[in-house]
């Protein structure tokens, strides 16, 4: 697997890059935004740790135009913890955020997780109206077809295995993200997505303090 990291912290990249080649990773590291860019048109990436305060283009506008043209994961490294940015990270297309300082047995988890969402969908799931193809990356609903990201395709595929039952926070977050508690902002921003998306056909609805359960509205 190859990692790309970006940041222009020549620590942080020694530190993870030592970590990731000594657990067998091929490692590339930028150390801003427009750099970044060039290193993800002129080789293929299997993942790529993103900084968001860096000289010139910073991390937030590098998801931006990197996300609508390269499926590929972004975990977010940051020392920017306010709630807004984690928010709009994860908006714009990041799959997961770490808050700096971080221990590498965390950034590794993380890694993992976003690597088995990526790298073995499940198979296709049918409710109702809608079937559910994580591996083409899709939702059709009716004659409307949707696309959506690999952690929008693993959050609502564990939702529709549970299609009217709750679905805890601690369960959804451990099932998407490979922990069962911490930061809720990760699933608070992706079911808004889902939501947009799947208007009309599904209804998410959030029980409060508890989870999520999915029915249908036809």
């Amino acid at each position: 697997m190859r990692v790309l990291i970006v940041d222009d912290d020549p620590n942080i990249q020694n530190l993870i890059t030592a970590n990731l080649k000594a657990r067998g990773y091929e490692v590339g590291t930028a150390s801003d935004g427009k750099a970044a860019i060039r290193e993800l048109m002129s080789a293929p990436w299997d993942a790529m740790f993103l900084d968001l305060r860096m000289p010139g283009l910073d991390g937030l506008e590098v998801i931006r135009r990197v996300r609508p043209k390269f499926s590929l994961p972004i975990i977010v490294i940051s020392a920017l913890g306010e709630e807004a940015t984690k928010v709009e990270a994860l908006d714009l297309g990041a799959d997961d955020y770490l808050t700096k300082p971080f221990g590498i047995p965390e950034l590794l988890a993380r890694l993992r997780a976003v690597q088995r969402r990526y790298g073995a969908p499940e198979g296709p799931l049918r409710y109702g109206e809608i079937t559910l193809d994580p591996q083409g990356g899709f939702v059709r609903a009716g004659d409307r077809e949707l696309r959506l990201t690999p952690t929008e395709s693993a959050l609502l595929h564990h939702l529709l295995k549970r299609a009217g039952q709750t679905v805890t926070h601690a369960e959804l977050l451990d099932a998407v993200w490979g922990r069962g508690e911490g930061d809720l902002h990760y699933l608070h921003v992706y079911v808004g997505r889902l939501r947009k998306k799947l208007a009309g056909a599904l209804r998410i609805e959030a029980i409060p303090g508890v989870g999520y359960r999915i029915l249908r509205t036809f």
